[in-house]
């Protein structure tokens, strides 16, 4: 049974990590959409930019359970939130 905080579909860049000195690291609170009309909070850690030009987010939804990984960042799915203060 799928976790109701599960983001579903996440996939790393062609199955490869970045190299660190290509990820810019970074504490960023976000919202995910988790497909279902249900929000999560989470974390990007990362962001990195592939050679196509996509870009990529490290990602950890909090309640999910499961470790931070790479996807490919979509605005619509990911909402940034502030790190401090409006």
């Amino acid at each position: 049974m799928e976790s109701q905080c599960s983001p579903g579909g996440a996939a790393g860049p062609a199955g490869t990590e970045p190299a660190d000195r290509d990820v810019q690291w970074v504490y960023q609170p976000v919202e995910v959409d988790l497909g279902d009309g249900a929000w999560a909070l989470g974390r990007v850690s990362g962001w990195w930019q592939d050679a196509a030009g996509q870009r990529w987010c490290r990602l950890r939804i909090g309640c999910s359970g499961q470790p931070a990984l790479w996807q490919r960042f979509d605005p619509s799915r990911v909402l940034l939130l502030p790190v401090s203060g409006l």
